[in-house]
């Protein structure tokens, strides 16, 4: 039987069409509940309530999880309170998730909740770069961080340990492209618009890029590299919800 807390997430999930096993629920609804508690004592997000929370938040974190393929293995880039990351290790458990994120408190905070419901995800107080010296990645995820151009100023001598940046931007993102090409930023790698979808309350649209080195696009898709000791899989979209 689902808490009343899974309830009332669950009903402000139909709003959206969004329909997700019964365990994830209740698992994020535990993190409702934790991430605010946190949010009391730092300032970790503004969606304090169900209908904020999956109206950007889940929304935003199913639409990187839809663009991920199986068994891939993922760095959430500047977490915060742990979107889009958390949420990915708990609807994706096929992912191998970790989280950095630059400011120690934050970082306390998401590795307390990452602790309390028991999810099988890494949390780095560290920025990146400084994962990305030692360890290798398929995918970064990143949201609301920074502008593009100074994104791939930062990861611009990484690209041997990742294979793809996944990047979610607002309506400014034509304007961001334009400035990062004048920079010469761009050069050997392509992005693609993956997905895009309305803002709710506003007349703007979300939108998910994917950036790539253009010698890793096989039929306008980034080609993923193997990193973890299990049989290859073709990428597939997760049948469990529904949604926008």
């Amino acid at each position: 039987m689902q808490s009343s807390q899974a309830e009332e997430l669950a009903a402000a999930m139909a709003e959206f069409r969004i329909e997700l096993p019964e365990e994830q629920v209740e698992l994020l609804a535990r993190y409702c509940a934790l991430l605010w508690q946190w949010n009391a004592k730092l300032n970790l997000t503004r969606h304090t309530d169900y209908a904020k929370f999956v109206a950007r938040d889940l929304v935003d974190s199913l639409a990187f999880a839809d663009a991920l393929e199986p068994g891939e293995t993922i760095l959430d880039v500047g977490t915060g309170g742990g979107v889009p990351g958390v949420v990915l290790a708990i609807v994706r458990p096929d992912l191998s998730v970790s989280l950095c994120e630059s400011v120690a408190k934050k970082a306390r905070a998401v590795s307390d909740i990452v602790e309390r419901l028991g999810l099988a995800a890494a949390v780095e107080h560290a920025r990146a770069e400084q994962l990305l010296d030692r360890s290798r990645f398929n995918t970064l995820t990143v949201r609301a961080v920074a502008r593009l151009a100074r994104l791939l100023g930062w990861f611009r001598p990484h690209w041997r340990a990742f294979d793809r940046l996944l990047v979610l931007k607002g309506p400014a993102w034509v304007e961001e492209r334009g400035e990062a090409r004048h920079l010469g930023l761009f050069g050997d790698l392509a992005l693609r618009k993956i997905k895009s979808y309305p803002m709710p309350g506003t007349h703007s649209e979300s939108v998910l890029l994917q950036i790539c080195p253009k010698k890793r696009m096989v039929d306008k898709r980034c080609r993923i590299t193997q990193l973890r000791d299990e049989p290859a899989r073709p990428p597939r979209r997760p049948e469990t919800r529904k949604g926008p």
